[in-house]
């Protein structure tokens, strides 16, 4: 029985640092956020197209050399 207590007191324990922890984070701005949200998408854009060119790019080597 004492292991249930010891158990849900723990849990009780890590919400409660949770909550603490959660008060001290900063939160960026909503102008801030959609900058940062449009700069991720704009560079996972570029990336793909880039790893599309090169995988085209070996695509067409290889099917030269086979």
């Amino acid at each position: 029985m004492s292991e249930n207590a010891a158990s849900k007191k723990s849990k009780g324990g890590f919400f409660s640092n949770m909550r603490l922890e959660f008060k001290k984070i900063i939160w960026p701005e909503k102008k801030s956020a959609a900058k940062q949200t449009v700069m991720v998408i704009v560079c996972a854009l570029i990336i793909g197209v880039l790893v599309t060119l090169l995988d085209t790019g070996i695509q067409a080597l290889l099917s030269l050399i086979a």
